[in-house]
C-alpha cells in the first residue's frame, strides 16, 4: 500500500502562485508514475500534470502548459506542483496520484491506483 498525503493549496489572486505538494509513504517503490488532478464543481476530475518517477519525463494539460511545473523528489518521495499565473478557471480540488502500471507520465485516471485526500486551490478574479 502506498499513502498519499497533500499539503498547500488555499486562496489566491488570479496571476499569484501557490505550491501543492504530496508526500508518499508506505511501499514507494512499487509505483511508477505520479500525477495531480483536478476537480472543479459539476465537473468530473480532469488531468493537470505527471511525472515518470524513473526518468522524470513531464506531461502537462494543455490549460496548464507553461504556468504550471510538475517535479519530484526521489529521496523524500514527495511530488511538488509549482503553479504560477493562476486563473479563475483553475480553482478545483487538486488531487496528487501514484500509478502502479505506468512508468511513463499518463494522463488517463484509472491508469492509477492510490489518490491523495484532495487539497482546495481557489483563485479569485
Amino acid at each position: 500500500q502506498v499513502q498519499l498525503v497533500q499539503s498547500g493549496g488555499g486562496m489566491v489572486q488570479a496571476g499569484g502562485s501557490l505550491r501543492l505538494s504530496c508526500a508518499a509513504s508506505g511501499r514507494t517503490s512499487s509505483y511508477y508514475a505520479m500525477g495531480w488532478f483536478r476537480q472543479a464543481p459539476g465537473k468530473e476530475r480532469e488531468f493537470v500534470a505527471a511525472i515518470s518517477w524513473s526518468d522524470g519525463s513531464t506531461a502537462y494539460a494543455d490549460s496548464v502548459k507553461g504556468r504550471f511545473t510538475i517535479s519530484r523528489d526521489n529521496a523524500k518521495n514527495t511530488l511538488n506542483l509549482q503553479m504560477n499565473s493562476l486563473k479563475p478557471e483553475d480553482t478545483a480540488v487538486y488531487y496528487c496520484a501514484a500509478s502502479r502500471i505506468r512508468n511513463v507520465p499518463d494522463s488517463r485516471r484509472d491508469m492509477y491506483d492510490y489518490w491523495g485526500q484532495g487539497t482546495q486551490v481557489t483563485v479569485s478574479s
